[in-house]
């Protein structure tokens, strides 16, 4: 599969790369851990199809130590029983706020309060911030048909 469009040679891509790229690294760098970071991710861009983003957080999480039996479970981590009450809070959150088309009614106050059972309101920011900035981020490799595979850890950090 080719790509429709060549981001890295676009001159207007280029500049909003940089600030898209900046906010994607003030995130990484928050107080919200790095494994739920990748968890999250992950979970979005499978609800989105995006093989990119898949195989990127796929491999950043294994580089950084993730057990591959909780990157194989992800897609069905409701049914797992390797994912922290955390965990599973943010991945729930990060459904409901990815899948607001289908429900129509965004993040439920249930999810929510579930959520900040576990994680402060910053971490809640860097949540709300990380499932909007990966659901951007699919959406920029779905449309112009970004081919997935060749990710390298650390590639875009």
């Amino acid at each position: 599969m080719d790509a429709r469009l060549d981001y890295f040679a676009s001159p207007t891509a280029g500049k909003a790369l940089k600030h898209f790229m900046a906010a994607g690294k003030a995130l990484k760098d928050s107080s919200l851990p790095a494994a739920t970071q990748e968890l999250v991710a992950l979970r979005v861009s499978q609800i989105n199809g995006c093989a990119v983003c898949i195989d990127m957080h796929t491999k950043e999480a294994a580089a950084a130590g993730e057990a591959p039996v909780r990157l194989n479970l992800v897609a069905a981590w409701r049914e797992a029983t390797v994912f922290t009450e955390a965990e599973r809070a943010a991945l729930e959150l990060a459904e409901e706020g990815t899948r607001v088309a289908d429900g129509a009614r965004g993040v439920s106050d249930e999810v929510w309060a579930s959520a900040a059972k576990h994680y402060d309101e910053e971490q809640l920011t860097t949540l709300v911030f990380l499932v909007s900035f990966m659901n951007s981020a699919n959406r920029l490799n779905i449309i112009a048909q970004q081919p997935a595979g060749n990710y390298e850890p650390g590639q875009f950090h």
